[in-house]
């Protein structure tokens, strides 16, 4: 038995959990890390190869890129979110291209939809920060008909974002019995998760790249726009926020690969397809 499914882990408060969670995500300002992030919803809506009029629900939607790049397909969309003001982004980004979006508040573990109700259901680099897996996982799959099919892009564990979580940990610790959210973008835990629901799982390993005018203005614009990293860095003070800033610096380099003043840093994530029983 693995240590996700352990039954001696410690039991997770997932509400209180959800509570900082939203907190932090509403800190800053997502949509500015969102936008860059615009390629990986238009490739995951050609990996699930939509068609016009299906009926497309993206959870934890951010700032809508996924949303965005399935309506520009024709598909009938909802967008959803816990964050409201990520919603408004993704509302405005929608009107300013013209695109008929239906956007609602959200929880991705307590979805407010009949079974059945999509034809796809997605989420890019959003469903797997959910505290409670097993429960977020069985929601995408109810709210998804039979025949119809999941998409997800979810950072993987030895990615340049899978080591910045595992850093911030080192920090911050997280809190006890919630797993890792980089599990996600592995293909054990996947299997796992959609285990009954799932009629074949597709796992393709693919690379974004962050660029960047240098490594400090990347840390510059995630410090002050990227929740889990601004909490971070407001909650160390002196030596202990020094030695944070020179691990993040360190694991920016490593990765960098511009051989320029410039950062163009790749971080894995898997595009997952999942084929709903």
């Amino acid at each position: 038995m693995s240590a996700v499914d352990s039954p001696f882990a410690p039991v997770a408060d997932f509400a209180a959990i959800k509570l900082r969670q939203q907190a932090a995500w509403s800190t800053g300002d997502y949509a500015v890390i969102g936008t860059t992030l615009q390629i990986v919803g238009e490739n995951l809506c050609e990996a699930l190869d939509l068609r016009a009029g299906s009926r497309v629900l993206d959870v934890a939607a951010g700032n809508g890129n996924a949303t965005l790049a399935a309506a520009r397909r024709c598909c009938e969309v909802t967008s959803t979110d816990y964050v409201a003001s990520l919603l408004d982004s993704g509302r405005a980004r929608a009107q300013a291209e013209g695109l008929k979006v239906q956007f609602q508040e959200a929880d991705a573990e307590a979805l407010p939809y009949a079974d059945a109700s999509f034809d796809i259901v997605m989420s890019t680099f959003g469903v797997m920060f959910t505290p409670d897996q097993q429960k977020a996982a069985a929601e995408l799959a109810r709210v998804c008909k039979s025949g119809g099919r999941i998409g997800l892009a979810n950072w993987t564990p030895d990615s340049f974002i899978g080591k910045l979580f595992k850093m911030i940990g080192k920090y911050i610790p997280p809190s006890a019995g919630v797993n890792s959210p980089a599990l996600w973008g592995t293909k054990a835990r996947l299997d796992a998760l959609f285990d009954g629901t799932a009629r074949n799982i597709t796992a393709t390993s693919r690379d974004f790249t962050f660029r960047y005018r240098s490594p400090a203005h990347f840390i510059e614009v995630f410090r002050t726009f990227y929740g889990p990293m601004n909490k971070a860095f407001a909650s160390l003070e002196g030596e202990r926020q020094a030695a944070f800033l020179a691990d993040l610096t360190a694991l920016i380099d490593d990765g960098n690969r511009s051989n320029d003043a410039t950062l163009v840093l790749p971080s894995e994530y898997l595009e997952v397809v999942v084929e709903r029983r």
